[in-house]
């Protein structure tokens, strides 16, 4: 497998709004949008009630309705129209289950994992559809099966990423094992207690680079390297030790031109305990003496933990830090654990050197599921 790989469009939806444009200047004016009840276990950083997917069969499930307006965006992003054989690949922790927990107890049920043919149905797409459900880290391998496919020739087009919706049996489920915060999501503060989810979707259009060159297609960004891996371990902590955890990484900044070409990392980081100091020590054990000078950029401060789309999201926020050149301010911690000793920009931006300009997102999800990737940008 030898094509390289681009991405040219991107699309998204969060809590902050439809579009990319929202998450942009939101993640430039480190700008939280809290839950309307923050002290309730079932509160999630909903999506703003506004429609957005203009699309008359309104039975569409709310995660389809997400992925669809954000595969949308970026289609118009990449300046493609008229397909019809581009594939589909989603990653979610838990499709869609809001018609079963609505029905309970009725007659008809319906498939929870159907994103990926929901969404291409009804954006006339015949291609492949493969959704994904590696619980938090499912978006990272949606885009890392897309990578892997434009790779081998078995597609020039995919439409990858993922998308999470409120469900009330996961939140339910997630308040039972202690894992929700009762104020916000606050990874690597020393006081943080879990992480609050959010409902969200990005897709992003992977692409081979020779399709892309053929049809015109503008400033594409080269998606330089995958990597996944399983701890094999625990059914929902990661492996203290992080070691499936830095293997994921070295396999996809190694692709990329190694650990001295990144300039920024999205991290996991969800805001429980022992996770985010697992990946801030495997993080010295891939950048070395590096790791003070690397900045991170904690999305999910922002936005809430979106389950299977997190990654996806991190890749979008990615692809969008590319394009600016610089790394915005995170949302400010109230006091960083020195257990997770990594490099939190809180005041400024951060110019991306012209030598690394380089984004690392990790992922990481119950059963442990870990996926890396890399995207590159063009020269300063």
């Amino acid at each position: 497998m030898t094509g390289e790989v681009v991405v040219t469009g991107i699309g998204a939806v969060t809590c902050h709004g439809g579009g990319t444009d929202a998450l942009w200047r939101a993640m430039t004016a480190a700008r939280i949008r809290r839950p309307d009840e923050p002290a309730d276990p079932l509160a999630v950083m909903e999506l703003p009630r506004i429609n957005l997917v203009p699309d008359p069969d309104l039975r569409a499930a709310r995660a389809t309705r997400f992925a669809v307006a954000a595969a949308r965006e970026a289609l118009a992003d990449a300046g493609l129209t008229g397909l019809s054989e581009a594939a589909v690949v989603l990653g979610s922790c838990m499709g869609e289950p809001g018609p079963n927990e609505r029905e309970r107890g009725g007659a008809r049920w319906t498939a929870p994992f159907r994103l990926a043919s929901e969404t291409a149905t009804r954006l006339g797409l015949a291609g492949v559809a493969h959704d994904i459900g590696n619980a938090c880290s499912a978006g990272g391998y949606a885009l890392g099966m897309a990578y892997d496919m434009v790779r081998a020739g078995e597609a020039d087009v995919v439409l990858a990423g993922g998308s999470d919706a409120y469900s009330r049996v996961a939140l339910g489920c997630f308040n039972r094992l202690g894992a929700v915060d009762p104020d916000r999501c606050r990874p690597f503060e020393t006081d943080r207690a879990g992480t609050v989810f959010a409902e969200g979707a990005g897709i992003l259009v992977v692409e081979s680079a020779a399709h892309a060159a053929a049809r015109g297609a503008t400033a594409p960004l080269p998606l330089a390297g995958s990597g996944w891996s399983c701890d094999a371990g625990h059914v929902t902590a990661p492996h203290e030790d992080g070691e499936q955890i830095v293997r994921a990484m070295r396999e996809a900044v190694g692709a990329a031109g190694g650990a001295a070409a990144v300039g920024c990392v999205i991290p996991h980081g969800t805001g429980t305990r022992l996770g985010d100091e697992v990946e801030s020590r495997a993080l010295h054990r891939v950048f070395g003496e590096r790791t003070p000078d690397v900045p991170l950029y904690s999305l999910k401060a922002l936005l809430g933990h979106a389950g299977g789309a997190s990654a996806a999201l991190g890749a979008v926020a990615a692809a969008l830090i590319l394009r600016d050149g610089q790394v915005p301010r995170n949302v400010p911690l109230r006091e960083q654990d020195p257990a997770c000793d990594v490099w939190l920009p809180q005041r400024t931006p951060v110019p991306l050197p012209h030598d690394r300009r380089r984004v690392l997102v990790n992922a990481y999800g119950f059963g442990g599921s870990n996926s890396s990737l890399v995207l590159e940008g063009a020269a300063a």
